[in-house]
């Protein structure tokens, strides 16, 4: 019984962050939700070897991401949102124009520069944590980060100066 509490802690301690983590990069919440129960699941079949990892919230990260982006669901999910976007109302209870728009300039980045942006910014990770969970070099992580930040400046600014022209 000791392994469901310490898993059914596990979870309520990481699982809002995960979900949150893997909405940033898909931008559907019903796909990142559907991801992270996924890769739980896994976790919990696969408990006395992840609880064992380094660090088990990154396992679980991981294999969320993945699930989330595996190539014929990002096709999915991107025909299911343009219908969705066409018949929503635009008036979405806690969405604003300013999360909208950094969705859309996270979209826009690489994969790469995407993923290191939401786990330095959004998720709190340092750089060498980042480095760690992309399993790629510190200065590595650096590059993306800085292209990423630039990138989304320019597409941040463009979006509130076509708020403000239209506002």
């Amino acid at each position: 019984m000791r392994d469901a509490e310490e898993f059914d802690a596990f979870y309520a301690a990481c699982a809002g962050r995960i979900v949150g983590h893997v909405y940033a990069l898909t931008g559907n919440r019903s796909e990142a939700e559907d991801a992270v129960a996924e890769a739980f699941t896994r976790a919990w079949q696969r408990w006395a070897t992840v609880r064992e990892a380094d660090s088990p919230e990154a396992w679980v990260r991981r294999v969320a991401s993945r699930a989330a982006v595996s190539s014929w669901r990002k096709t999915f999910n991107r025909v299911r949102a343009h219908r969705r976007a066409a018949a929503v109302d635009q008036s979405v209870p806690g969405l604003n124009e300013d999360h909208v728009a950094l969705l859309q300039a996270l979209q826009q980045l690489s994969a790469n520069q995407r993923r290191a942006v939401v786990l330095h910014h959004l998720n709190d990770l340092s750089v060498a944590e980042v480095a760690a969970e992309m399993q790629v070099p510190v200065g590595t992580v650096k590059s993306y980060l800085a292209r990423g930040r630039r990138a989304m400046a320019g597409m941040l600014t463009e979006a509130h100066q076509e708020r403000a022209s239209h506002g």
